[in-house]
């Protein structure tokens, strides 16, 4: 049990490893929480320091799910010593997704930053493609297309997360594919999780003011702007 647990932590850690606002203060300068939305996650970073650096922090952030989702999860497995799952739900499959969930949970309310995190879009991707990576590489083709189209990071998330738990239930029950209840079952939770965290977006793209990629300057310019503005 303490083993187990100790991996969970260790889970939360590297979620809590805050790579919007790391990579913007080291290769910018720029702490994002002070532009855009103020968030720090991957979509106000696409926002304010624009696509290159939007990309590489999305990597970063599913690395954090997908490291303890897929290899933190096997060591808690191989060290597991008590009964930590819920009665009848599979032992490893219960495991991939407490670890990925707490590494969510670090990414959205890192102990680095103040507790004061990103939406978990990103990290959660990460976390379900080392669950079970058939339905979130579905939704990750959503995401990209979504940003194709509409150049909204926000909505192809929204939509993204939305579709993930769909697409188990139609493996499951129109497929036959054993996909274990409690996969489901946090892919809801999870989902909606990274929706409500998105509330502020969605009133955004409801009044067509969110920003698209490629659209918003990214920060340095706008301080410099600014200043020039001011002299």
């Amino acid at each position: 049990m303490l083993s187990t647990l100790t991996v969970i932590f260790i889970s939360y850690l590297l979620g809590s490893i805050p790579s919007a606002i790391w990579v913007g203060k080291i290769f910018k300068g720029v702490d994002v929480r002070e532009h855009g939305s103020g968030n720090a996650g991957t979509t106000n970073t696409f926002r304010v320091l624009g696509v290159p650096f939007g990309i590489t922090v999305f990597v970063m952030d599913f690395m954090k799910g997908f490291v303890p989702s897929f290899w933190l999860s096997v060591l808690a497995f191989d060290l597991f010593s008590g009964p930590l799952a819920p009665p009848l739900w599979d032992v490893e499959a219960f495991l991939k997704i407490s670890c990925g969930l707490f590494a969510v949970i670090g990414h959205m309310f890192p102990i680095f930053a103040n507790f004061k995190g990103g939406k978990g879009a990103a990290t959660a991707c990460g976390m379900l493609f080392g669950v079970e990576p058939i339905s979130i590489s579905i939704s990750a083709t959503i995401f990209v297309l979504t940003i194709l189209i509409t150049r909204y990071v926000s909505l192809a998330s929204i939509l993204a997360s939305f579709f993930y738990p769909i697409t188990l239930l139609i493996m499951r029950y129109a497929l036959d594919i054993d996909i274990d209840g409690s996969i489901i079952i946090f892919s809801v939770l999870v989902a909606t999780g990274i929706i409500v965290r998105h509330k502020s977006n969605i009133q955004r793209l409801k009044d067509g003011t969110e920003s698209k990629v490629g659209k918003k300057k990214p920060a340095e310019q706008e301080q410099t702007e600014t200043a020039g503005a001011e002299a």
